[in-house]
């Protein structure tokens, strides 16, 4: 079973249970393998772990392992079980059995380019209650960095991402089981702690550390301590990280006290996810659009959108037969009935997709509304107005849109009313017009509602007569 293991041959077993199906990576601390759960018929990830030389740290005990098996929260990769594979009495081995992720990490994320100041604020709150749930269990991570942090876009809209903290192989407990000194060092260089280069007993301050240098790389592009591994370790001993003069305050005075020198100056996990809700919080009230996407007319376009009283108003279903029918007419997955908002784009009806909202930028009707024709676009993947858009390039993968806008009488572009397809398709001058004639039925409703809601006021001034 060892030499299996080492080999990661397929079709060696694990724990009596976990068929291992391929190696997926080496680390320091151990290999990791794509099984399958024999017993319940699914995929799983499974970190095997090895003993670091040297380091005098005992094989993790059967109660730790379990502890580690029964931490179950959002902002963890979840892990399903945990035991010792005693097959060969003179090595047992820790493994560690977790769900399989399919989103990217954090790594090969920032490798793709920048994360939105509200999506780092959203995923570093995920991660600072994770750490404050294992810290009240008496667990310390030792090994927060981007590769060990999994993202996940549920709704595959871009709007929200969620953060999930990965890897527990190097994690150990604290108080009565704290772990002894010794000479080795636990973690990967670049996100270090002092204590951790020092080589000393590390707690859960250290965590906030390693956590404070990864949102600091993810605010400006750059590793906080780059080099070979001993130069960067050492480099934490002797300055603490460069935070910009031009990051936000908010962001300054938290990422300088998570990366203080001193670990009791740091605050805590839980002091840091609420200061993060705070900074998305106040993100969220002043998020700025790409400016590229942004009519010439916005403020008077914001204006008509506000007189319609459309936006933060409950489904009522009353286009949903519009948007049923237009899939139905033109045979696609998707048909919405959009207004665009000053950042964030509403779905008031949408067939075929279950989300009510997106952000401006990466929203298709966003740049509908630019147009004074209808916006047709057959094949996205190589049309060059979208083939670098997140819904096109990214999960969801968008291949066809198709939207006409929602024009008031005096001329103003509230929304749109479009079409989707995961395919590329032709969309001909017929079409066209069907789509248009849908979108003047919506029109119509909003118009008359409007109108509805200005009776009461016309009829009392009618009453009232002219003044004298």
């Amino acid at each position: 079973m060892t030499d299996d293991l080492a080999r990661g041959s397929a079709g060696s077993f694990i724990g009596g249970r976990y068929r291992l199906l391929e190696k997926l990576g080496n680390g320091a601390n151990g290999t990791v393998f794509r099984a399958l759960d024999e017993f319940l018929d699914r995929q799983v990830a499974i970190k095997v772990l090895r003993k670091p030389a040297g380091a005098g740290e005992p094989l993790r005990g059967d109660d730790e392992v379990k502890l580690l098996a029964r931490l179950n929260h959002s902002s963890l990769v979840t892990l399903l079980d945990a035991g010792i594979d005693r097959i060969d009495p003179e090595q047992p081995r820790v493994y560690l059995v977790m769900e399989l992720a399919q989103g990217p990490d954090l790594r090969q994320r920032l490798a793709e380019g920048p994360l939105s100041r509200r999506h780092i604020a959203q995923a570093g709150q995920d991660l600072a209650e994770g750490l404050d749930y294992i810290h009240h269990h008496g667990v310390v991570h030792r090994d927060v960095k981007p590769a060990n942090i999994m993202l996940f876009d549920y709704r595959q809209d871009s709007s929200r991402i969620w953060a999930k903290l990965a890897d527990f192989g190097v994690a150990f407990m604290v108080g009565d089981r704290q772990v002894p000194t010794t000479t080795g060092v636990h973690g990967t260089a670049g996100y270090l702690s002092p204590e951790q280069a020092r080589a000393e007993p590390v707690g859960p301050p250290s965590d906030v550390y390693s956590l404070g240098l990864v949102l600091l790389e993810c605010l400006t592009g750059e590793h906080p301590f780059p080099g070979p591994p001993l130069e960067s370790a050492v480099a934490r001993l002797l300055r603490d990280p460069h935070i910009p003069e031009e990051l936000d305050p908010q962001w300054s005075v938290l990422l300088k006290a998570m990366t203080a020198a001193d670990p009791g100056a740091r605050p805590s996990a839980h002091e840091t996810a609420l200061t993060l809700s705070d900074i998305f919080a106040s993100l969220r009230g002043r998020h700025k659009v790409d400016p590229v996407i942004v009519p010439d007319d916005e403020q008077q376009r914001m204006e008509a959108v506000h007189r319609y009283q459309i936006l933060d108003t409950p489904a009522d279903g009353a286009f949903d037969r519009i948007t049923a029918l237009a899939a139905r007419l033109f045979k696609t997955p998707i048909a919405i009935v959009s207004v665009v908002d000053h950042d964030r784009i509403w779905f008031k009806s949408h067939h075929g997709l279950d989300v009510g909202q997106i952000d401006r930028d990466p929203g298709l009707c966003a740049s509908a509304i630019l147009q004074d024709d209808p916006w047709i676009v057959n094949n996205a993947p190589v049309d060059p107005r979208t083939l670098a858009n997140p819904l096109v390039a990214g999960d969801l993968g968008l291949g066809f849109y198709a939207g006409v806008p929602l024009r008031t009488r005096d001329g103003y572009k509230l929304g749109t009313l479009c079409v989707l397809d995961y395919e590329p398709r032709e969309f001909g001058q017929e079409d066209v017009k069907t789509l248009e004639d849908l979108a003047a039925v919506v029109m119509n409703d909003l118009e008359l509602r409007l109108q509805s809601r200005q009776l009461p006021g016309a009829l009392a001034a009618w009453q009232q007569g002219p003044e004298n």
